[in-house]
């Protein structure tokens, strides 16, 4: 379909302000509004062209040019502690060349597979972390950034695809626990790694 075929597609389901209705995502025992008084807001039309993301074509790239602080790197990657953050942590894996997904070269992108893998057994070795979950946005940057969010232990209602939300609305977490637990990430990865990558 087409931008504008979406729109309309989307839209015949909308009442007379452009509102969709609730989604099934607001039933599930997860999700963290109760559904009494929730609105979805209206749907926008299409824009095109879309406007440019920070370092689109290589060009004034905040991650290029910034170098996070990282907790862990090597020549390719970087692997970064945001906060703060309602989860117990967040960490952010990032290619030091401006790359994006689509034109990741192949050698990095064996080298990101086993990053992915290596740091989420890192993040869930943790003694009261039960889950690390990993998910790509990018409609801000240009710069390819992976995200890792740890769900605590004994916390079911903020498993899924929600703990981002829930992430926003939960308090911080200690940055003293937070760079601790990062550190400990780190160090379990910098061992996993020793001649892998």
């Amino acid at each position: 379909m087409s931008p504008d075929e979406f729109y309309v597609h989307a839209i015949r389901d909308a009442d007379a302000e452009g509102r969709l209705p609730l989604s099934r995502l607001t039933s599930w025992d997860v999700f963290p509004f109760e559904q009494a008084g929730l609105r979805v807001v209206p749907l926008d039309r299409p824009v095109l062209p879309e406007p440019a993301r920070a370092g689109d074509g290589g060009h004034d790239c905040p991650a290029c040019a910034t170098g996070r602080a990282a907790i862990w790197s090597d020549e390719h990657w970087r692997l970064s502690a945001l906060g703060p953050s309602g989860a117990p942590l967040i960490l952010m894996l990032e290619p030091r060349a401006h790359h994006d997904l689509p034109d990741l070269p192949d050698d990095r992108a064996r080298e990101m597979g086993l990053l992915i893998v290596r740091i989420a057994q890192a993040i869930e070795s943790l003694p009261h972390i039960a889950r690390a979950h990993v998910s790509r946005w990018g409609d801000g940057g240009a710069h390819l950034h992976i995200f890792f969010f740890a769900r605590p232990a004994g916390f079911s209602q903020l498993r899924g695809t929600c703990l981002a939300i829930w992430d926003d609305l939960l308090p911080a977490v200690p940055s003293g626990q937070r760079d601790q637990d990062a550190a400990a990430v780190a160090q379990a990865i910098a061992r996993s790694l020793r001649g892998a990558v």
